[in-house]
C-alpha cells in the first residue's frame, strides 16, 4: 500500500509565513504553483503546504514523525525558532510542538 501525502496550512500574512516555514523547514518551498501558495516535499509524495487564507488561518494542526527528531530540533533552534512545547509521552515517543505566527501548530513527533 502507497501512501502520499498533500496537507495545507492556511495563513494570513503569507511574506511572514514565508520567512517563518523557511526557518522551520530549512529550505526555501520546493515549487510555487501560484502567489499565493508554496509547497515543501518532506519525503518523496509527501507534501506540505502554505496557503493565503486569512479567514482560515491559525485552526491547522499537524504532527510529522521523523527519525532523527533530536538532530532536526536543534537545527531548527539553530535557525531561530523554539518550540512552544515539548513532551515525553508514557511510550517514550516525543514531541516538539511549534505556532507559527497565525497560531498554526506543526509539531515534530519522534521514537523513544
Amino acid at each position: 500500500m502507497s501512501l502520499d501525502l498533500f496537507s495545507g496550512i492556511p495563513v494570513s500574512d503569507y511574506a511572514s509565513a514565508m520567512t517563518w516555514y523557511e526557518r522551520l523547514l530549512g529550505s526555501p518551498p520546493t515549487f510555487s504553483p501560484n502567489d499565493a501558495e508554496a509547497v515543501w516535499e518532506l519525503a518523496e509524495h509527501r507534501y506540505l503546504y502554505v496557503e493565503h487564507l486569512p479567514g482560515h488561518a491559525g485552526h491547522a494542526r499537524l504532527t510529522v514523525f521523523v527519525g532523527d527528531f533530536d538532530e532536526r530540533v536543534a537545527r531548527i533552534t539553530g535557525r531561530g525558532l523554539a518550540p512552544a512545547r515539548r513532551e515525553t509521552y508514557a511510550n517514550g515517543v516525543r514531541k516538539a510542538t511549534y505556532r507559527d505566527p497565525d497560531g498554526n501548530e506543526i509539531g515534530l513527533g519522534g521514537a523513544p
